[in-house]
């Protein structure tokens, strides 16, 4: 932690370090899991590092290129699989990839002639195409806890460099408000949807280590921790990524209150106080820093405090014209990358799609909407027989509420969405006791 406490100061004071890092993490990775051969599942935790660091990496411009955490993500579940496989039960996710090979001929077909098909292909497949491969590798793939928390520190390590950096950024945040809209001064100059997304993951890590940890150490660390991270989340002015990490929140605690003894119940009840004093502590400090313009912007009205008409700020009429796309063509779609060119051509405006249920109707027509039932339905019929995994649901939701506010921009929903798939191996006190009664 300490290590990359440093790594975000590091990263704003010189520049050109944050490429250097991504390029030495990513060959160390690889030459690990090679020369492994991936033994310890070590794909994972490199997939889970990449996606944590994603959207740093374009804040820092550090990144190859824009897509780069995505390919990465996808190398490193292939080589995976070159040597473990994959569950022939994953058929599911071969389906869903196949699926998607129809959306790329009626691309080549409908695009313009300006236009770039290869990479307005990469752009918008290459999420769906990261989500069925890393899926392919973890349908029940079994990881024994400790592992899975390996994976789960992974993601959140670079999240924390992230920031560290965005304080540096911006130390003075009254300086840069201008109003109640997404504020890109407050996100480190980038995407403030994007960095509010990956904020709310951190947070919801946080909070399951703090929960499942017993060490006031690491709690009162971890609770430190979360309330930096979540504040600066809320004044990104992106409501989309923190409130998917409280719904991730509430539905780990659900879960875990209904399975746990009742010594773990009373100790949730516990943290979760102390977590809601926190976040109320977070949210004033929130409330004072911005002059209120936090609580307007959570309760829809511009800086004068008027209502706005749109909730979504424009979301829905973006949905519309690709739902209308999906309408016109409702057995072939108008192909990848395609709905940016008939939303220009109907409507003038030249925006980016914010919702992937509504992009997979419209560009792939029939074979998107059995894709994504697909995605839909398999985890949850999964998750009736196999109940190990108790991030499962959050992780899920994650998935769901992040494509449905930012599509599939950045790896984390897709990566989140295999890991839904893991199966844990707990290791109790008995099964130890007859371990060294063996030896």
């Amino acid at each position: 932690m300490l290590f990359h406490l440093g790594l975000g100061i590091l990263i704003y004071f010189v520049g050109f370090s944050a490429k250097l890092y991504f390029a030495l993490f990513t060959a160390v990775f690889l030459f690990q899991i090679i020369r492994t051969a991936n033994k310890t599942d070590l794909v994972l935790v490199a997939a889970a590092y990449t996606t944590g660091f994603e959207v740093f990496s374009r804040m820092t411009q550090s990144a190859f290129s824009y897509e780069f955490a995505k390919y990465m993500v996808i190398i490193y579940v292939t080589i995976g699989m070159f040597y473990k496989g994959f569950k022939v039960k994953s058929w599911p996710f071969v389906v869903f990839l196949i699926l998607l090979v129809p959306g790329v001929l009626f691309s080549a077909i409908n695009l313009s002639y300006d236009s770039n098909v290869a990479n307005a292909i990469g752009f918008n497949l290459s999420g769906p195409v990261c989500l069925g491969i890393a899926t392919l590798y973890c349908y029940d793939r079994r990881i024994k806890e400790q592992r899975f928390q390996d994976i789960l520190t992974a993601l959140l390590l670079p999240i924390i460099s992230m920031t560290v950096y965005l304080y540096l950024y911006t130390p003075s945040i009254k300086d840069v408000l201008t109003g109640t809209a997404s504020n890109f001064a407050t996100s480190g100059g980038f995407g403030p949807n994007q960095v509010a997304t990956v904020i709310g993951l951190g947070c919801f890590i946080l909070f399951v280590r703090i929960i499942q940890v017993k060490s006031l150490f690491i709690n009162a660390l971890d609770a430190a921790l979360l309330g930096l991270i979540a504040y600066r989340g809320i004044i990104t002015f992106s409501r989309g990524g923190i409130l998917t990490g409280g719904v991730c929140i509430g539905l780990f605690v659900l879960l875990y209150f209904l399975n746990g003894r009742v010594k773990q119940k009373v100790n949730l009840i516990m943290k979760f106080s102390v977590f809601v004093l926190l976040i109320g502590l977070v949210w004033i400090v929130s409330s004072s820093s911005t002059g209120g313009l936090i609580d307007k912007r959570y309760s829809n009205q511009d800086a004068a405090g008027r209502e706005k008409e749109d909730v979504t700020t424009g979301r829905v009429d973006l949905l519309n014209k690709e739902l209308e796309a999906f309408y016109q063509n409702p057995i072939t779609g108008i192909g990848v990358g395609k709905i940016r060119e008939y939303r220009l051509q109907e409507t003038g405006k030249n925006a980016a799609t914010h919702n992937e249920v509504s992009r997979m109707l419209s560009e792939h027509g029939s074979f998107g909407l059995v894709a994504l039932m697909l995605l839909f339905f398999t985890p949850l019929v999964y998750r009736i027989k196999n109940r190990s995994n108790l991030l499962a649901y959050s992780f899920f939701a994650f998935w769901f509420f992040t494509i449905n506010h930012s599509s599939m921009r950045i790896a984390a929903p897709a990566f989140v969405y295999g890991l839904v798939y893991l199966t844990i191996i707990r290791e109790n006190s008995n099964t130890l006791r007859r371990k060294r009664l063996a030896r």
